[in-house]
């Protein structure tokens, strides 16, 4: 291993060279404003690599600094190969494959940025990472991402003013924007439809008044708050995993409410409040007899002979046959004879299977992401102050979605500021200091995306 000095000169070469070389894993619904940011506003070159190769090939286009790779994460030699012809790795795969990417980046000393949630697994590789002298940035899209680093810019704001915050609740959502919300949920994918089922099974913990509260995953969608928007209209607030965690990474030590949310629109808990409660967010895999999405339901209402399957989930559930989560269910063909997609299947994937049918963007359709911060502040003399910071942003018709933005656009900022040296501190990092998230939300805020803030007394 090198010393810290040695790595850390070795990435300050790397920035006075001409260009350096990224590989994208991954070529989903979101990396498009990634890769395009890299080729047209810097100088390096870019790989991205996919199992679908059509796909990387689109995110690239004419583009001359950037080329195409096959992916495989079952074949370890190829992987490393992308690694070691790298000096930057991004790694857009689901969070359960990043640990292996890190572990090649860690073998050949190179830098590394996910927009993912730190993982055990990965945090446990910070002391191998800062030996190596390498970075390994995480967190670093829109939830988690833009919402750490504009949480912070404001907490580090009051703590310079002498002041300290008593009080922070945030709230996110990808949605579609109002003039495209026209199906009954209320909702479509602008990213991963089996990664947003899943979360819908995450535990949830947060502090409230000084009260520690624990909500198990199937009791996530039980009570959900009213956020008002202006001129948007009301949402359904309801928490977003474990904010306990982000008491220290944000520094805020003695805080009495600490919460972070997720935003969907009104109607939305009590539908997935019942697919939890039915069983659809299953994810193993059995056969149904007859194979057919009713079947999959008349097995998870216990009654797999049924002939009126309707009747069984509504009775499993307790409630009406005509009920907003029976209708929405049968409007998105649970209930329908039509053959799986494959047999055997899990309740989750066939639901999946069903949304990605029926919530999809059309074309011209465009998507809209909300964050609010609130914040109460206490400050010497017994002042209290409120601070809201707000970013609403829309995709553009027949362009690039908002969630794609925000989510691609603060990584490849990150990936720009590692390989110029500005963000050198090696180890597994979060975007919370000032080092990492001003010249971020600088850069992002040119880009057109910024926050709003309004204060008032407390």
């Amino acid at each position: 291993m090198c010393s810290h000095n040695r790595c850390r000169a070795r990435a300050a070469v790397i920035a006075r060279g001409a260009m350096a070389h990224v590989t994208v894993l991954g070529a989903g619904l979101v990396t498009g404003p990634l890769v395009r940011y890299l080729l047209e506003s810097t100088p390096h070159t870019v790989t991205v690599a996919a199992r679908q190769a059509d796909k990387a090939r689109a995110l690239i286009g004419s583009r001359a600094r950037g080329s195409v790779a096959a992916l495989d994460m079952n074949d370890p030699a190829a992987l490393d190969g992308l690694v070691r012809a790298s000096d930057l790795m991004v790694s857009m795969l689901p969070y359960t494959q990043h640990v292996a990417v890190a572990e090649r980046c860690l073998a050949h000393r190179k830098h590394m940025l996910t927009t993912s949630y730190v993982s055990p697994a990965m945090r446990a590789l910070d002391g191998r990472a800062k030996e190596a002298g390498v970075v390994f940035l995480n967190e670093l899209g829109l939830d988690p991402g833009i919402d750490h680093m504009s949480a912070m810019r404001v907490i580090h704001g009051v703590r310079a003013a002498g002041g300290r915050v008593t009080t922070f609740r945030s709230y996110c959502g990808g949605l579609p924007a109002p003039d495209s919300n026209d199906n009954p949920f209320g909702y479509k994918f602008s990213w991963s439809p089996r990664g947003v089922v899943l979360a819908a099974r995450n535990p949830a913990r947060f502090l409230r008044d000084g009260d520690e509260v624990f909500i198990p995953g199937e009791r996530l969608f039980a009570q959900p708050e009213i956020v008002e928007f202006p001129g948007l209209g009301a949402f359904e607030g309801y928490p977003n995993r474990n904010s306990l965690d982000y008491i220290p990474s944000y520094g805020l030590e003695g805080v009495r409410t600490m919460f972070r949310g997720t935003l969907r629109n009104s109607g939305h808990c009590e539908t997935w409040k019942a697919m939890g409660e039915l069983g659809l967010f299953d994810d193993t895999a059995r056969s149904f007899a007859g194979g057919s999405y009713a079947d999959v339901m008349a097995s998870l209402a216990d009654d797999a002979h049924t002939s009126d399957v309707v009747a069984a989930v509504a009775k499993k559930l307790g409630i009406g046959v005509d009920s907003a989560p029976i209708r929405k269910l049968a409007w998105l063909g649970m209930f329908d004879r039509e053959a799986l997609a494959s047999n055997p299947i899990s309740p989750l994937d066939a639901l999946v299977a069903r949304m990605l049918e029926k919530l999809q963007y059309k074309p011209g359709e465009r998507d809209m992401i909300l964050l609010r911060h609130e914040f109460v502040a206490e400050f010497a003399g017994g002042r209290s102050e409120k601070i809201e910071s707000t970013l609403i942003d829309f995709g553009v018709p027949h362009g690039e979605t908002a969630m794609s933005r925000t989510v691609g656009l603060p990584a490849a900022i990150g990936v720009a500021r590692i390989l110029d040296g500005t963000i050198a501190t090696p180890g597994i990092l979060q975007p919370v200091t000032p080092a990492i998230y001003e010249p971020i939300l600088d850069e992002l805020a040119r880009l057109g995306v910024a926050f709003k803030e309004t204060r008032s007394p407390a």
